[in-house]
Order: C-alpha cells, then structure tokens, then sequence
C-alpha cells in the first residue's frame, strides 16, 4: 500500500550511494529511464527475477532476498520511480503511467521475459505487466498483493487513514516534519506483526527516508490514483494466465488473512501459502519460511 515510511535506504535526492550495505554488500547501479535515473541492484545469473516493493517501499524490503535468490537467479531489485533513491519527478503518477516506466525500465536492462514478485501495490504494478504484455512475465508472485476493492478491503487504521485522508499536501508535509517520528513508529506497528524486529536501526532507517527530498508528493498523488487501479486492472484479475503463487502473512493488518484467500479463488489455478507470525512483508519478518517457498515456485 501507499506507506511512506517502510524500510528505505537513505540518500539525498541527488546522491546515490555506491554500495547497498546489508547481509550481503551489492553496488547500486543507476539508469536513465525516460529521462529518470533509477537505482537498483543486480545480482546473480540465471533466469531473471525483479522484486518490486509497496510505493513508499524501497530496496530494503528486499534485503533477506539477495542472498537467497541469486545462488539460481537474475536477481533485479529496483527503487522504483518516486521511491528510495531513484528520482521523484513531478508526474501523475497513474497506474498506466507507472506500468510503463516499469516495462521502459526492463527493456533498459535488456530483459525480454522474467518473472516478477511484487508486495503490496508492487503486486498490482506486477498484475498490470502480466495482464498488458503478457508474453514478457513468467511467472507471477503477489505477496499481500494489491487486491480488487482496495478501500473495503483495508482494515488497518493508520494506513487506512492515510489513504482516505483529503489534507492538502502542505499540511502532509507540516505534520511529516512535526510529528513524523511518532507516527512513523506507529504506522510500522500495524506492518509488522514481530514488534521485535523494529530495532533503533529500523526506525532509524524509515525516518530518514521519511525526510528525504520530494517523497511526499509521488505517495499523495498514487493515493489519488487508486480509482484507476480498479478500472483498469482489479478487474481483470481473472484473466492472469501465468502461474501465480499469492504469499499472505497470516496477521497482516492491512489485508487481512481473507483477502489473500479471496484473491486466490480470483486468478484461475494460483496457489496460496499463508506465512504464521507475519504481517504484511511476510518475506522481511519471516524470510526463513518465504524464501524456499520462492525458490521452488521459481525453478524453471
């Protein structure tokens, strides 16, 4: 969903830094996509994989998944447009809009065919590439994936709120930077079922991309999009034809465990597999269970 304080890397608008420093340290590669630098990791051989995190998400929704994946894979993860390090240009930011930078982006990095792992609204820019140019997406994974009747279907206050709220972006922008902090924990509380895992560290990471340059207005303005994400592809859940695998965090809070359910009996043959003790980034809170889950659907 629309959160603008997941876990993110921090830089200024203007600066990437070299390395993606993790479990395992990867350099950030950049590329210009339609006149916009992107920044994204590139690891391992083999068939390819792109990770596409939750707008408001960054690389680091991905870090238990470098390792993992690129022992047998390509593995692209990429900030995408508006989000982490790569530019925040002054666009509308409409699903369609987003899809295409998206499919510009794979073709950039010379990609034909991939399969593509999308969390939260990640999984609806995912669902769109597989229902638009479906001869280029493999196979498809949705983990607490944007689902049809996002409005009816969102449970968790704070983010619920969020993305209802009709502030102006001036007044976003005041409380961001006087109470932000608190509800930066906050909001991480209702995302993250292990409260554990939300050391010093963590908070310190989602506050400093909280701050960063330009990060409000491409999350206000996707907000406003969500009506088009209902027009153009929540309805058409049930043509996906490629083999699909739905992750679901058994506490998610967001969308709660039903959704995934739900979602399950909309794409003809997917398969669901609900992750205990998780919330909403099942493959951050518990990626001991996700990634062989990931690598058996991904063998080719």
């Amino acid at each position: 969903m629309v959160i603008p304080v997941l876990l993110s890397a921090c830089a200024s608008s203007t600066d990437v830094p070299t390395w993606f420093d993790s479990i395992q340290r990867q350099p950030i590669r950049t590329v210009q996509v339609q006149g916009h630098r992107l920044a994204y990791l590139d690891a391992g051989k083999g068939p390819p994989v792109i990770l596409v995190h939750g707008f408001g998400g960054s690389l680091w929704q991905w870090e238990y998944q470098q390792t993992a994946l690129s022992a047998d894979h390509r593995v692209i993860t990429l900030d995408l447009l508006g989000s982490g390090l790569s530019d925040k240009p002054d666009l509308d930011y409409t699903p369609t809009q987003i899809l295409e930078f998206f499919r510009s982006f794979v073709d950039a990095l010379g990609i034909q065919r991939a399969s593509l792992v999308g969390n939260s609204m990640g999984g609806g820019l995912v669902v769109g590439m597989a229902l638009t140019y479906p001869d280029r997406v493999d196979r498809l994974v949705l983990i607490s994936g944007l689902p049809d009747r996002v409005l009816d279907k969102l449970t968790a206050p704070l983010v619920r709120h969020a993305v209802t709220s009709r502030a102006p972006g001036w007044l976003v922008k005041f409380s961001n930077w006087l109470i932000g902090s608190s509800v930066t924990e906050t909001v991480l509380r209702e995302i993250i079922y292990d409260e554990t895992l939300i050391t010093p560290a963590v908070l310190d990471r989602a506050n400093r991309n909280r701050r960063r340059p330009g990060l409000i207005e491409p999350i206000l303005t996707v907000k406003r999009n969500l009506p088009l994400w209902e027009e153009g592809f929540a309805r058409r859940l049930g043509e996906i034809r490629q083999p699909t695998l739905i992750i679901w965090g058994e506490e998610d809070r967001v969308f709660p465990m039903q959704v995934g359910r739900d979602l399950q009996k909309t794409i003809p043959g997917s398969r669901l597999e609900a992750i205990p003790k998780a919330g909403h980034l099942p493959m951050w809170e518990r990626p001991e269970v996700v990634n062989p889950l990931l690598l058996k659907f991904l063998q080719p």
